[in-house]
Order: C-alpha cells, then sequence, then structure tokens
C-alpha cells in the first residue's frame, strides 16, 4: 500500500484568533495529499478532467483529534483506503510537529462524465489508473 506524505507549514490565513488551524483547512490539506498521491502513481487529475471525466466528492468524514498551531509543519499521510473499480476511497492522518495526529479521516469519490454526471468504470476509462489503484489500494 503506497502512503504519501505531504508537508505543509501551517499559514497564518489558515488560523483562528486563537492560532489555531480553522477546520476547513484540513480539507483543503486533504486535497493536496490526494493530489500528491494521484501524481505519484503516475497520473494527473487533469488528464482525467481534459479527457471529460471527473472525480466530484460524495462523501467526506474527519475527525478531530487534537490542534495543529500556527507556524508548525504539519504532514498528511495520505492512501488508498478501499477501490471498487468505480468508487475510490483516500485515507488520511494529518500530523502536527510533535508528531500527534490532529486529524483522520476519508473522502469517497466515484469517477463521472462530465456532461451527465453519470458514472463510468475506471477500469474501462482508465485501464493503466485502475491496474494502480488495484496494486496500492489498503489491504484487508
Amino acid at each position: 500500500m503506497l502512503t504519501t506524505e505531504s508537508r505543509i507549514t501551517v499559514r497564518y490565513a489558515e488560523t483562528d484568533q486563537m492560532g489555531v488551524v480553522y477546520h476547513a483547512n484540513y480539507l483543503v490539506w486533504c486535497e493536496i495529499g490526494r493530489t500528491e498521491l494521484i501524481e505519484e502513481l503516475g497520473f494527473r487529475y487533469a488528464d482525467m478532467e481534459n479527457s471529460g471525466i471527473l472525480s466530484p466528492v460524495t462523501s467526506i468524514n474527519l475527525s478531530y483529534k487534537a490542534p495543529a498551531l500556527y507556524g508548525e509543519d504539519v504532514t498528511v499521510l495520505t492512501w488508498i483506503e478501499a477501490y471498487t473499480g468505480i468508487r475510490i476511497t483516500y485515507g488520511y492522518e494529518i500530523r502536527n510537529q510533535a508528531g500527534d495526529v490532529c486529524v483522520t479521516g476519508f473522502s469517497e469519490h466515484a469517477c463521472v462524465k462530465k456532461e451527465s454526471f453519470r458514472p463510468i468504470s475506471v477500469k474501462k476509462h482508465f485501464p493503466e489508473w485502475h491496474e494502480a489503484y488495484e496494486r496500492n489500494k489498503k489491504k484487508s
């Protein structure tokens, strides 16, 4: 199972008055991790979108454990939690500079045609992605 590590320095604009990261910013960090994972597998979201296929979020769940603070370096760990050929679930763990887990969670995605939002088979439309996801998904 491939797990990528994305490093982010917490910027002032991402925090509240107490210097704690505002909760919605973790969603952005998960997207950064997801994009890096896909690139590590050798692919690009932009190429998929240019071919008329989108991968919208169908569900997201984050659990907050500890704060990340202004000025800290955080690490976003990202992996493929599950893959069915149509739906992809990415897993996330975000750790602060001390190594404490700040957030755990997952996001579910489907691949759909841009013009109709009808689901497509990744195996049929993107066989290379399918093989990479099968090889790198979390083992049960």
